[in-house]
């Protein structure tokens, strides 16, 4: 019987591994090639233009300078009425109370975002005043307001009342300060 012919063993690495990387080379210099190509740059290309005898090299230009801004120069009218400042016509507003209408005082923050809620549905801004009364605990005060004159609080107070929401007047007087 013959014995069967064995393969010598190979040396050299796998012949998969040297595909891959002959793969990728020739891969490489063909996309290195194309993008040569589309851009229209050739390393190889040698510069037919003759240059000029030299000349004398031109000044360097001036650095441009940075703009300055006045910020009243910029401003449409710049008349020294526009200008910022206390206007000499203008009257301070009435330093007189100031009225809210209190809608509720909850210990629950729940049951006064509830209560602003319906209010808003009314059509009524209301802001929700959270005070710490001590022993009492924390209390969250629905308050309508500021209004300044009282026909203003009659109109809203009839609009609450006509809504089953009872309300109280509040008034808060600003604090008198001494002016040297």
């Amino acid at each position: 019987m013959a014995k069967p012919a064995s393969r010598p063993a190979k040396r050299g690495g796998s012949s998969i591994f040297t595909g891959v990387l002959i793969g990728l080379a020739v891969g490489a210099i063909l996309a290195v090639g194309v993008a040569l190509w589309i851009t229209g740059n050739n390393p190889f290309k040698a510069d037919t233009v003759a240059s000029p005898a030299p000349q004398t090299p031109a000044p360097p230009p001036k650095p441009d300078t940075a703009p300055s801004f006045d910020f009243y120069k910029v401003l449409p009218n710049d008349t020294a009425a526009d200008l910022p400042g206390p206007a000499p016509d203008v009257a301070a507003p009435p330093a007189g109370p100031k009225y809210y209408l209190q809608a509720g005082a909850f210990q629950n923050p729940a049951d006064a975002d509830n209560l602003k809620a319906q209010l808003a549905l009314l059509g009524v801004e209301a802001v929700i005043q959270t005070s710490d009364l001590g022993e009492k605990g924390v209390f969250h005060r629905v308050r309508v307001g500021p209004f300044r004159a009282m026909d203003e609080v009659n109109r809203t107070r009839s609009l609450l009342a006509q809504n089953n929401i009872a309300a109280t007047l509040v008034r808060d007087e600003p604090n008198q300060q001494e002016t040297p």
